[in-house]
């Protein structure tokens, strides 16, 4: 159930070039993210492994495309709608509730999926697994009044 559609892409410039390169690469190069942490005293760029993530935009019907922070586990994958902590939700998010058929693609591997948003013990789980992949999220969190979703993204074969 690939997606169909027109690929409109980012008005981001970085993000285009990072879709792009990974992309082009077959998945390998550009399967980082450089991010700015502070650490202590001074400011350091730290390379965070990244996927990208293909939705169908829910005004456009174009498919749109977004590199997130990987967290995978078994085959799962969750992205966070942080935004860096902005207060409103990121477009991708919106997309994917609109309509959860995704595809991901994890370095070489592309993938069609499914995704859901996932909430108490379930959403606390996740949520866990995502701050020790990027323990920035956590800060982001602090920052926001809003409570920052975490959708799960299953491989669409195993769903019935």
């Amino acid at each position: 159930m690939p997606l169909n559609g027109e690929y409109e892409p980012s008005t981001a410039q970085f993000v285009r070039d990072q879709v792009e390169l990974y992309e082009s690469s077959g998945g390998t190069e550009g399967t980082t993210l450089g991010v700015l942490v502070a650490m202590e005293e001074d400011e350091r760029l730290r390379e965070v492994p990244v996927v990208i993530l293909a939705t169908l935009g829910a005004k456009s019907g174009k498919i749109r495309k977004t590199p997130l922070i990987r967290v995978e586990r078994d085959g799962n994958y969750a992205v966070v709608a942080s935004a860096g902590g902005a207060p409103k939700h990121p477009v991708w998010y919106h997309n994917a509730v609109a309509d959860p058929r995704v595809e991901l693609q994890d370095g070489p591997v592309r993938q069609d999926m499914l995704a859901r948003e996932v909430t108490g013990d379930e959403k606390a789980l996740w949520w866990a697994r995502a701050v020790e992949a990027f323990p920035d999220y956590a800060e982001y969190q602090k920052n926001t009044d809003r409570e920052i979703p975490v959708l799960i993204l299953e491989p669409a074969a195993q769903q019935h």
